[in-house]
């Protein structure tokens, strides 16, 4: 088989993108018709993307958001698109490049994209040596959460109420504690 020079992945790969700009850039001016909605799903950490650290801290890798209800200062530009919506509560501005769209659904009619996206695999990687050092920060939280534990025993014995600083950070050293890494159930 041939190389091929003209590289008609990234060709296809651009003129698909194309068309979820060209959408999405219909419904900033004028809204979603009828029953349609998308989910859209992006690589958190690729070159544009613009999330707050608390989204980032929660969706390390990937991310899908949901453009259905409610949804404000949607902008669609050339490169990418900014996005107002709620996570939990809390209103979240996301500015997101074309570039680290991974997925583009629609299932009202079962339309549906996938791309490959660069910077992706960088991305993944950051994260997993991130990941290599969580058995050590567990060891580290739970030996904090110990020794806070005897600290606000003794203060509780000696005072007969117990320290709040000493409680918060038990209860923020027990948080941490409860993380779990979704890698350990990857198959591998």
């Amino acid at each position: 088989m041939s190389e091929d020079h003209i590289r008609y992945d990234i060709l296809v790969q651009e003129a698909l993108r194309k068309v979820v700009r060209k959408v999405m850039g219909e419904v900033a001016k004028t809204g979603l018709p009828g029953e349609h909605h998308f989910f859209i799903s992006f690589i958190t950490k690729a070159p544009g993307v613009r999330i707050s650290e608390r989204l980032l801290e929660q969706y390390e890798k990937e991310m899908t958001i949901v453009i259905q209800n409610q949804y404000w200062d949607f902008k669609v530009s050339e490169t990418g698109f900014q996005i107002g919506l709620a996570f939990d509560g809390k209103n979240e501005l996301l500015e997101i490049p074309f570039s680290a769209v991974k997925g583009f659904f629609d299932p009202s009619v079962q339309f549906g994209l996938q791309f490959d996206v660069e910077g992706a695999k960088e991305a993944e990687d950051e994260t997993e040596a991130d990941n290599a050092d969580e058995p050590k920060k567990i060891k580290e939280n739970t030996e904090k959460v110990s020794k806070l534990k005897k600290a606000n025993k003794s203060k509780k014995n000696a005072k007969d109420e117990p320290s709040k600083e000493g409680e918060a950070e038990t209860k923020k050293a027990n948080d941490s504690d409860k993380i779990v890494s979704l890698d350990s159930f990857r198959k591998k």
